[in-house]
């Protein structure tokens, strides 16, 4: 059996699989704010209570919002600052018992999708999160590439590639850098280009509604939107060359970006023709979880 946690800034949830894939158990509890200690109790709880309702021992994989740094193994990167700078892999080992494996939750992501979901007949994934940031995950013959700094996939920490007129002024991140793919890109990110526009502000969801409802402004939001992810997402053909691309996060729910995106990417790729295939995840918000517990394949 293989246990999977996603550790997020506001739940923590946890899954257990068998070992064909199928679901046998899930459980979710508020993450306590700003409470290490109290975030690795909930954790082993949740461990504690699933194996003892199910009558089995498993494997246990964590996705969490952030990487190891690797000297010391200490967390890095993270958007729940209460873990940055703590040895949780080695916390974790101690209260349960076993050894623990980590990754980001957009390798997660990933995983899950290259194992059994949309990308499951590939082999070379790239899935990425579109939504209150902007992440990634490589995955090559169903594992996971970390990378020599643990930082492979992160993607959304690079410049949005070819600044057009519309791009300018370029945003500041909170990374401390200007411009970055996520600041464009993630739902927040959409938000802004789109009141900076028109001094209206709309949330991504309702710049979605208002193009489909034929509002000339959303639509022009979008297809700025969808321009620019075409060309941050040429960057990582040209250099990863993925067969799939699994869009995951908030924004992945827009239908229409899997019709446009090998359009906008073309003038971009350096090739006479672009084979890569955008496809939404066949798990959607239960791929983190899932791709924690698939560490342990």
């Amino acid at each position: 059996m293989r246990l999977g946690i996603d550790l997020g800034g506001t739940k923590i949830e946890i899954i257990a699989l068998d070992t064909d894939g199928s679901e046998l158990l899930r459980r979710r509890v508020a993450t306590p704010q700003g409470d290490y200690r109290a975030t690795l109790q909930a954790v082993a709880g949740l461990v504690a209570t699933a194996e003892s309702e199910l009558g089995r021992r498993g494997s246990v994989g964590i996705g969490i919002p952030g990487a190891e740094s690797l000297p010391g193994g200490r967390i890095k990167n993270a958007n729940s600052t209460c873990l940055i700078g703590q040895p949780l892999r080695a916390d974790l080992q101690v209260l349960l018992g076993r050894e623990v494996r980590l990754a980001n939750d957009a390798n997660c992501f990933a995983l899950s999708e290259a194992i059994d979901g949309s990308g499951r007949d590939a082999e070379t994934v790239f899935g990425i999160i579109l939504g209150t940031g902007v992440g990634g995950g490589i995955v090559i013959r169903r594992h996971v590439l970390a990378g020599a700094n643990s930082i492979a996939g992160e993607w959304g920490h690079n410049p949005l590639p070819a600044l057009q007129p519309d791009d300018l002024p370029t945003p500041p991140c909170y990374c401390g850098r200007l411009g970055c793919i996520e600041t464009y890109l993630s739902g927040p990110g959409l938000a802004a280009d789109h009141a900076r526009h028109t001094g209206v502000q709309l949330d991504a969801r309702r710049i979605a509604q208002g193009a489909e409802q034929g509002d000339a402004a959303c639509e022009a939001t979008l297809q700025r939107y969808e321009e620019r992810l075409g060309r941050a997402l040429a960057g990582v053909i040209n250099i990863l060359d993925p067969q799939v691309i699994v869009l995951g996060g908030g924004l992945s729910n827009l239908a229409r970006l899997y019709r446009n995106l090998p359009a906008r990417c073309a003038p971009h790729v350096f090739s006479d023709s672009i084979a890569t295939r955008f496809l939404p995840p066949t798990y959607g918000d239960s791929s983190g979880v899932r791709g924690a517990a698939w560490l342990w394949d």
